[in-house]
């Protein structure tokens, strides 16, 4: 690799590195570099969202760096407040202990564990004393943690902030002190806690981390963050076809995004395959390939074939009717509900049916059943639409 080919890499999808200069410093020192990313044990089942962060330090061991995958079983039980309107229920130990553990089982699916150190942040959080935690909140003022967007909204608001919850980006700053990381990695969600880091490594008398802020994944509907709760998202664990299915049923320009964040392919191959799609090659060629990765990753190169053989058994051998209709649906401001969409397609008589087939599990998209009645299809999307056994439709929506 020339020079700048590692810091290109380091950047590919990333929101926000900061700071460049420091970074090109510190990998100029010619070692290995100490990368942390913090998971707060409270969600075990990993779904693609999750993977982005695994994946840049999947791409960071690869250069050679080492990588903390640091579990929060101490700031677990305190609840991390980021994107929340109302104060975190604390998890027990046992609850943080038994998802931790979940965590290390799936993680190595994407992480080299030859080259990755998992960390627990109880091991010198324990250790603090009452001194030691009030010397930490000493170094920050509450108007400062009121800048956190969170924060501010809930004190503008009148929602109760509780003090623990102040001690959340203090205790994950000065995890990077303990581990004397030289970059932090997080979602843009994490911006202000991340900094944290740089802060009190600055106060202890250590070199600052640099800061690599990747983008929050958006779900299969198009427009929301991938969640679990959503109903949009692909989990790790998902059998091979459920997987497989779902990245088909992504939208063609959502596609290009997940194969940034979520493939290893080369930029400069994906950039060739945008090309021969705007030359004319089916955007769905390209999906096989990103399903296939996925699988493979995930289970095995058997399962991907499989899972590719299923798929086109089901919607290119003749399973779908010769006369299947080719309909536009009509979406508002920019998406349409699953719910709608069959009933534009017309393959239910209204709204109520669509969501008592969906219930009955009758109703699938590119083969995938949806169980989400919320679900989102954004403008442009192209699928197969089937209810039950012989409804089928091609819905473009418009």
């Amino acid at each position: 690799m020339t020079q700048q080919e590692p810091l290109d890499l380091i950047k590919r999808g990333c929101d926000e590195l900061l700071l460049e200069t420091e970074l090109k410093q510190k990998l100029a020192l010619g070692r290995p570099l100490r990368i942390k990313a913090g998971f707060d044990p409270t969600a075990p089942d990993l779904h693609l969202g999750h993977t982005v962060l695994l994946n840049k330090m999947r791409q960071l061991q690869d250069l050679g760096h080492h990588a903390l995958f640091l579990i929060g079983d101490f700031t677990g039980m305190i609840g991390d407040p980021t994107g929340k309107n109302t104060t975190r229920p604390p998890l027990s130990r046992e609850q943080v202990l038994e998802n931790a553990q979940s965590y290390r089982d799936q993680v190595f699916k994407v992480l080299d564990p030859d080259k990755t150190e998992i960390v627990f942040n109880s091991t010198w959080m324990d250790q603090f004393s009452a001194v030691d935690l009030i010397r930490l909140a000493a170094t920050h003022t509450v108007a400062r943690m009121l800048e956190r967007d969170d924060f501010g909204k809930r004190y503008m608001s009148n929602q109760p902030i509780a003090i623990h919850e102040f001690m959340y980006p203090l205790v994950q700053g000065y995890d990077s002190v303990a581990l004397k990381a030289d970059m932090e990695l997080g979602g843009t969600d994490q911006k202000f806690n991340l900094l944290m880091g740089r802060e009190l490594q600055k106060h202890y008398g250590q070199p600052a981390q640099c800061v690599l802020t990747m983008p929050l994944l958006v779900g299969l509907d198009g427009s929301n963050k991938m969640s679990k709760s959503l109903g949009n998202y692909v989990g790790i664990t998902e059998s091979p076809q459920e997987m497989f299915g779902k990245l088909m049923s992504v939208s063609d320009e959502l596609m290009w995004r997940y194969l940034e964040l979520l493939s290893f392919e080369p930029m400069s191959t994906i950039t060739q395959w945008r090309a021969e799609v705007e030359q004319g090659r089916n955007p769905r060629d390209i999906k096989v390939l990103l399903a296939q990765e996925m699988v493979t990753r995930f289970h095995s190169r058997t399962a991907a074939e499989q899972a590719l053989a299923e798929f086109e058994a089901r919607f290119r051998q003749g399973v779908l009717p010769e006369d299947m209709p080719e309909v536009t649906v009509a979406s508002t401001n920019g998406t349409i509900g699953i719910a709608q969409l069959l009933k534009q397609a017309g393959l239910v008589d209204s709204t109520s049916d669509a969501l008592r087939m969906i219930a009955q599990g009758a109703v699938k998209l590119d083969g995938a059943r949806i169980d989400d009645k919320a679900l989102q299809l954004r403008a442009a999307a192209m699928v197969v639409a089937q209810v039950g056994k012989r409804k089928f439709a091609r819905v473009t929506v418009g």
